[in-house]
């Protein structure tokens, strides 16, 4: 019996454990993450702890910020200064410090937009010259580019193995699928040689907001003329589907991190849509504001962050229950948002 009643106890003991270390918030689970949000109209990077919501540190960027991202260590920001495609500068900042660190000078690429870290490198789209680029932090220096021949090359997909870039084209309406296969070295080359192929992937005017799902096998496209979602096959470099989903100013899309949900956010609609990914079907309108641009999900899988940048706020989703829980105030018409996670 005394096996027994102590047997219940350790039971009853683990069961509460489980249930506090699930209900541990996503700090717990990122004890050096930071929400990362842009503020175009203060000129602003905004460090937010995801635990409290709250801004603990501002740092100044340059005139108009448009996409943030953060290196691999969490240590560094890069923050693409715009323009409408006429600039031409990355801002580079120390998240530890909390302060600018430098600027890298992308000419001749003009237009800096869409930006990743994968592989050690910063990757960007440079719409004002229709092309994409890299950067090494190692170096310096920009030691890659390719051109597309589309217009307003946008935003910018890289996967983990740095051998394919997705990149949207917005007024030519189409995607380009760019992928690297390495020439082995020939004579006294000391290394082997990129040789990058680029397909282009009609898809409709406007397209601009996209992403990759989790399993890579589908890339998703928003258009923000027509409001048609575009489907296609990364792999075949084929449009596999369309969906007729009214989000007029579709501006940035995004998975869920179990590929199951896709949310669409529109500069010209008060609503967040919501579509089921296997289904293909629409989910929910959720009204946020007055009009959205950036997404970003929060790791754990349990929550999303919204840009509404007419109502000067990021929304905070649950995406259990699909509603606002929460306003995080990061400045004015905020826009790009990005994760740091620091690594020691």
């Amino acid at each position: 019996m005394k096996n027994l009643k102590r047997h219940s106890r350790q039971l009853i003991s683990t069961f509460l454990m489980a249930l506090i270390f699930e209900s541990t918030p996503c700090k717990a689970q990122h004890p050096n993450a930071s929400l990362l949000a842009l503020s175009k109209a203060d000129h602003t990077l905004a460090i937010v702890d995801p635990t409290t919501l709250k801004v603990t540190a501002r740092i100044p960027v340059g005139e108009d910020p448009h996409e943030v991202i953060a290196s691999s260590d969490g240590k560094t920001a890069y923050v693409t200064i715009y323009g409408g495609g006429a600039f031409h500068e990355i801002n580079v900042l120390d998240l530890v410090a909390q302060k600018p660190l430098t600027t890298i000078d992308t000419r001749p690429l003009y237009g800096p937009h869409g930006i990743t870290f994968v592989n050690g490198k910063v990757w960007f789209s440079a719409e004002g010259s229709k092309s994409v680029g890299r950067y090494d932090p190692l170096t310096g220096k920009l030691d890659w580019s390719m051109g597309t021949g589309q217009d307003r090359t946008h935003m910018i997909y890289v996967t983990n193995d740095a051998k394919r870039i997705y990149a949207t084209n917005v007024s030519s309406g189409t995607v380009s699928i760019l992928v690297d296969t390495l020439i082995p070295p020939l004579g006294n080359a000391p290394r082997p040689r990129e040789d990058w192929n680029q397909t282009v992937v009609p898809t409709a005017r406007g397209s601009e907001g996209f992403d990759v799902s989790p399993d890579g096998k589908e890339l998703w496209t928003a258009s923000a003329e027509n409001g048609v979602i575009t489907i296609v096959a990364p792999a075949a470099k084929k449009v596999i589907g369309t969906i007729d989903a009214k989000v007029n100013g579709a501006n940035r899309l995004i998975f869920s991190p179990n590929g199951n949900l896709v949310f669409i956010s529109s500069l010209g609609s008060g609503d967040l849509t919501i579509y089921d990914a296997k289904t293909r079907t629409l989910i929910k309108k959720l009204p946020i504001g007055h009009g959205a641009a950036g997404i970003l999900m929060d790791p754990n899988g349990s929550r999303a962050f919204v840009a509404c940048s007419p109502d000067n706020y990021v929304a905070v989703i649950d995406l259990k229950t699909l509603e606002v829980t929460s306003h995080i105030d990061v400045g004015k018409v905020p826009d790009g948002l990005a994760w740091a996670v620091r690594k020691e």
